[in-house]
């Protein structure tokens, strides 16, 4: 037998690789060709009539988008766009195609996008097979932008619902829609992230992924290998208004519980506790006593709200939900929606140093939520009383008028700051109302005294504010 010596055949199998490889990376990458075929039948193109509009000067580019995080709204074929009418300025309905959907039942019920039919005063679906009809509103919730529609039709081709919680960074994952007018586009990525908040989002835990996403696909599903829809194509983060590698999806299990409800009651409901929020830096964690930053603090509780009526206080950290952790603040918002108004749901809160469990019903979220008190600042006081420069503070009481204002039974307001002491460093402002200094009532000066002389030295404290009707917590470090 004829021997390879060594160096030969490493040379051998080198380059065996080096044209095997490809092959060999080319079969483990997924084939998507049966998904389409067995789920695009199921996936519409939208269009809608808003009535009249008046032609003037050309629509402006699709890059002047004033926000980053945009909706997908349609724009004409091959990026083209509408030019302005020569003669007289003429009106006349605009029908624009703005989006897509899926179907979710074969007697014609269609999920998209509350923000592709907003407005509309008529809502058209076509079909893959170029069938059209006139859809009926049956439902949509801002809050989510998820909207229900139906046609009126028999054995259509209905899409299977899969399991978003189950996903995984980096799973493959496969989208349908309508881009640019495109029916039946296909684009496929990986999944970037789960649970990921965006701004002005309060109800949506958003799937992150690279999957090519462009005006026209809003309202379309997104698909896992198994060919389950696992969420709905819903935001980009954009620089020109085109795809830049960032888009958001509305996970699936969201979309359920809120169809359920718009098929149902024609609107949705969700859990409300009535408190005010925010998240938990390193040095707030440190002065509560917590290993790492997680949970949501409760910085306010409004004292006729389900979370007063179930015990829950100001200063507060809730880490979980129904068993479900709380890392960050945004999280509590979706977990308490999950529960229905008048159900009582299970919390885990860390209060003074200890875990303790809470079972609170929640109530319905009002329709008009309760926004924050408007700012304004309060006139002039005598009085004023310097108190102890370890913080840098001068502080005077509040008057009647400011505690009725801003409903506060405790606090001091902050006249002078010294830009070099430890509360300024803190991020305390001038204006200010201390309302609590480590877990502790702030109800006069002669206590606030108290306190700061009582803080231990080399360790953060937790204080608690009221920053124009605002509520808000702030660490302080102090030194030794």
């Amino acid at each position: 037998m004829k021997k390879i010596s060594l160096p030969r055949f490493s040379l051998f199998f080198a380059c065996w690789l080096l044209f095997a490889y490809p092959v060999l990376a080319v079969d483990r990458l997924p084939d998507f060709t049966e998904l389409v075929e067995q789920s695009a039948p199921a996936v519409v193109n939208i269009s809608t009539v808003r009535g009249q509009v008046q032609r003037q000067a050309p629509l402006a580019p699709p890059g002047d988008f004033p926000d980053l995080f945009q909706h997908f709204f349609g724009q004409p074929p091959f990026g083209g766009q509408p030019f302005a009418q020569p003669g007289p300025q003429r009106q006349r309905p605009s029908r624009q195609s703005l989006g897509s959907g899926f179907i979710v039942s074969q007697d014609g019920y269609i999920v998209t996008n509350h923000h592709v039919i907003e407005g509309a005063q008529e809502i058209l679906v076509r079909l893959s097979d170029r069938r059209e009809y006139q859809a009926e509103l049956i439902g949509s919730d801002p809050a989510t932008d998820l909207a229900l529609l139906k046609i009126e039709a028999e054995d259509l081709p209905v899409v299977r619902f899969g399991d978003s919680e189950n996903l995984r960074v980096g799973s493959w994952v496969l989208a349908i829609g309508s881009p640019f007018g495109f029916d039946h586009s296909v684009t496929a990525g990986i999944v970037s992230a789960i649970g990921r908040s965006l701004p002005n989002e309060t109800y949506v835990p958003f799937i992150q992924t690279d999957v090519a996403i462009n005006p026209g696909n809003s309202g379309g599903p997104l698909f896992n290998l198994q060919g389950e829809v696992v969420g709905v194509n819903s935001q980009i983060y954009t620089r020109s208004g085109g795809f830049m590698g960032l888009s958001f999806a509305i996970p699936v299990q969201v979309v359920e519980q809120v169809v359920a409800q718009l098929r149902d009651d024609g609107r949705v409901v969700r859990g409300w506790l009535g408190v005010v929020i925010q998240n938990i830096d390193v040095h707030l964690a440190q002065s509560f006593g917590l290993d790492r930053p997680r949970g949501a603090l409760i910085a306010q509780v409004d004292p006729r709200s389900p979370a007063a009526a179930g015990g829950l206080q100001a200063g507060d950290i809730v880490l979980a939900v129904e068993g479900r952790g709380i890392e960050v603040s945004s999280d509590l918002p979706p977990a308490v929606g999950r529960i229905r108004p008048g159900e009582a749901g299970q919390f885990r809160v860390l209060r003074d140093g200890a875990e303790i469990e809470l079972r609170i019903q929640v109530g319905e979220r009002p329709d008009d939520s309760q926004g924050q008190r408007s700012a304004g600042r309060a006139d002039p006081k005598s009085g004023l009383v310097l108190i102890e420069d370890r913080l840098g503070l001068t502080l005077s009481p509040l008057s009647d008028a400011q505690r009725q204002r801003w409903n506060l039974e405790a606090g001091l307001e902050v006249t002078q700051i010294d830009s070099s002491g430890l509360a300024a460093q803190a991020g305390v402002r001038r204006g200010d109302i201390l309302v609590s200094l480590a877990g502790q009532s702030i109800t006069s000066l002669e206590v606030y005294q108290q306190l700061v002389e009582q803080l231990p030295a080399g360790r953060a404290v937790p204080l608690r504010l009221v920053r124009q009707g605002s509520p808000l917590f702030v660490a302080i470090y102090i030194s030794e």
